[in-house]
């Protein structure tokens, strides 16, 4: 199955520029997750490192499963402590993590433990080896216990305590983490259900555009842009198609579009999507499906295309043909820090969205804050992303800095920031001291 838009409502292709939020809120609305058995992959832990979890994994078995000591010492019934007064027991065994003691423990006795051991039935307090003094030398199998130095059911770890058979221990749209992936073993589990990779489909467009390594011309940039959507495409770890430059003829335009709309799920572009004459993307867009919005209210990237393709669309044979699957587009401005911002806002929560992720990070509602250090413009009526510098002030508070000029061109900005300062669409300028909301780069895979 691949992922495709829903059209909920008629195409909008408006000259007004949506808000961002607006702009999430339709995007939103329009995607709907890879299905949910044709897309499904079952993969060994192994090779399951960052895919997305495609069903709840429910435990099979209580964790741990069984009370077991927290800690190396000695354990033993804590109702025999008594308040203000130790307590003196002798050592009858010793239980070790995975051989168990199967004798009984009396009244006055105990065993030495270590941690992770099962603590045999009657035993529910451990106290730590080095809480405890020698009872006296006639009695070397003793232990003294001082007073005040454990209470009752101190460092026992119950059965359950963690897990317990049954329950939900990994939600569905969840993205296996190492620490995932080890839960997943310790409930005794080799393989997993995992969403299939997204397949995106990338390309750049433009006369102008030179491949690294070859002679530059006047006029002429290098191709940016590919190496650094791909690189956060990969770190989203989904398959990329990498289908290079095209350069600004309509003929070329439509046939790399149709070529990836029949490979992909998604198909993402950089520049061609303004009011120039040779932006191409747009016009092909619609002519080869639809165009949802195209105008947003934000600095960077005011220009992003986002549509439906149909591949047969335009084709001599289309009218006698079924209809083709759709394929969603977004079209990103070609200057490198828009094209980059308008891919964390935009892009990669719509990607988590076919992914079928259970929750998207990054969302607005939910953004860190921290206090500017500087003052900083802007004008009501856009979403502004200045790149920012963090850093901790002199009362422990969260400060944050530009990187300095923010053209969409400084390519240079990006490598330096750690953070986007997110400006709100409706506020006005930010004086130094004000707190300020962040996206944080470190946060993106």
């Amino acid at each position: 199955m691949t992922a495709t838009f829903q059209p909920a409502s008629a195409p909008i292709a408006s000259a007004q520029d949506l808000s961002v939020d607006q702009a999430l809120s339709q995007l939103a609305s329009l995607l709907q997750p890879l299905g949910p058995v044709a897309d499904v992959e079952t993969l060994a832990l192994a090779d399951a490192l960052d895919r997305m979890l495609a069903e709840d994994i429910v435990s099979p078995i209580d964790v741990p499963a069984h009370d077991n000591a927290a800690m190396d010492g000695y354990a033993f019934d804590g109702n025999q402590l008594q308040a203000g007064a130790p307590l003196v027991l002798r050592v009858v065994g010793q239980a070790l993590a995975g051989k168990p003691w199967h004798g009984t423990v009396r009244a006055g006795e105990c065993i030495k433990i270590m941690t992770g051991a099962v603590l045999p039935a009657g035993l529910d307090t451990v106290i730590a080896h080095e809480r405890t003094e020698p009872a006296d030398a006639a009695s070397p199998d003793h232990v003294r216990i001082p007073a005040g130095s454990v209470r009752t059911g101190d460092n026992r770890r119950r059965r359950g305590e963690d897990l317990s058979q049954g329950c939900v221990a990994l939600a569905a749209g969840q993205r296996l983490h190492p620490a995932a992936l080890g839960l997943i073993a310790s409930l005794g589990q080799s393989r997993v259900h995992v969403r299939r990779r997204l397949r995106v489909a990338y390309f750049s467009t433009g006369d102008e555009i030179l491949h690294p390594g070859t002679a530059l011309r006047e006029g002429a940039v290098y191709d940016s842009n590919r190496f650094s959507l791909i690189g956060l495409l990969q770190r989203m770890g989904v398959k990329v198609l990498d289908l290079g430059v095209v350069a600004d003829q309509p003929e070329a335009l439509q046939e790399r579009l149709r070529e990836a709309a029949s490979l992909a799920d998604v198909v993402l572009t950089s520049g061609g999507i303004s009011a120039g004459e040779a932006d191409h993307t747009r016009a092909m867009l619609q002519r080869m499906g639809s165009v949802h919005f195209w105008r947003l209210a934000m600095r960077p990237g005011r220009p992003l295309a986002v549509g439906l393709l149909q591949p047969d669309a335009g084709t001599p044979f289309a009218a006698s043909r079924p209809p083709a699957r759709t394929t969603v587009l977004i079209g990103l401005p070609g200057n490198p820090v828009a094209a980059m911002v308008s891919f964390l806002v935009f892009v990669r929560p719509a990607l988590l969205q076919l992914m079928g992720a259970a929750a998207v990070d990054g969302e607005p509602a939910a953004l860190p804050q921290a206090v500017a250090a500087q003052a900083l413009s802007k004008r009501p009526g856009r979403t502004e992303y200045q790149r920012g510098i963090l850093s901790k002030g002199a009362d422990g508070r969260c400060l944050v800095r530009t990187t300095g000029p923010q053209g969409s061109g400084v390519l240079s900005s990006m490598a330096e920031a750690d953070c986007l300062i997110v400006l709100e669409h409706e506020r006005a300028a930010v004086q130094a001291g004000e707190t300020v909301s962040i996206l944080p780069l470190q946060a993106f895979p």
